[in-house]
């Protein structure tokens, strides 16, 4: 049981969550996919929050032009190992989070037990390839996932529950264009809004608090801080959740 102190490590969030809420946080094993500057700030805040545990899942060692966004690296790993310094500083954060960590990318035939091991699952990987094995494995296991993604000034963020929403695939049946070619422009404050984001959301599913962005998609563009709130629906000739076949116009704006 949670001791309900004002000088415990999650006394201030007790005033909001309450005791329930952060037993329940304790309770709870969320999945991050990549823990760049996206999925990087998701965990951080998922392990100050009190998450039981964390399963991450990240290939590769540290670069230079990492460290502009990838806040749980250390420029002095420049050449190491991503998983052992991400694992490292997360334990400084908050001991009491146990951690799994996968120095793998993320496919069908490896991946399957990491997911079915989460109760909610955030997707913070870049390549579609990477993203559709995740969205197929979630839909298998029944694994609702927050989809969160960012590219240079625009974030987007949505939830997807299998069986009730539309999936990945519904929305992006032809996948996306290969990021390598372009560079990847990322701004590092850009990556951690939106990892914040994606933590939010993961805590208000475990706490049952607030709204979701199910059946929609919430965009953002930081230059002006516009945004929009997306209908999606299910198509339910998606080759993932669906019966396969053609596929059909799957995102209106509202």
């Amino acid at each position: 049981m949670v001791q309900l102190l004002e000088d415990s490590r999650y006394g201030r969030q007790l005033k909001l969550l309450g005791v329930e809420g952060q037993n329940r946080l304790k309770q709870a094993t969320v999945m991050v996919a990549g823990i760049g500057g996206l999925g990087g700030t998701a965990a951080m805040y998922l392990a100050a929050a009190g998450v039981g545990k964390l399963i991450l899942a990240h290939e590769g060692i540290i670069h230079l032009p990492d460290m502009n966004r990838q806040v749980l690296m250390d420029s002095g790993r420049i050449g190491e190992e991503r998983m052992e310094t991400a694992l490292q500083h997360l334990h400084r954060i908050n001991p009491e989070t146990e951690l799994e960590g996968h120095a793998h990318r993320i496919t069908e035939e490896s991946s399957g037990s990491w997911v079915e091991a989460a109760d909610i699952v955030i997707d913070a990987r870049y390549d579609f390839p990477e993203r559709y094995a995740l969205n197929r494995l979630c839909v298998r296991h029944g694994r609702p996932m927050i989809e969160a993604a960012m590219y240079a000034y625009e974030v987007s963020l949505m939830t997807i529950e299998p069986g009730k929403t539309a999936c990945l695939e519904c929305l992006y049946p032809e996948g996306g264009q290969p990021w390598e070619p372009l560079g990847f422009p990322v701004l590092g404050a850009t990556s951690g809004l939106i990892g914040c984001m994606a933590a939010l959301e993961a805590v208000k599913w475990i706490t049952d608090a607030g709204n979701l962005f199910t059946d929609r998609m919430y965009r953002m563009n930081v230059l002006d801080m516009s945004s929009c709130t997306i209908a999606v629906k299910r198509n339910p000739r998606c080759p993932c959740c669906g019966t396969g076949g053609d596929t059909d116009e799957s995102v209106a704006y509202l």
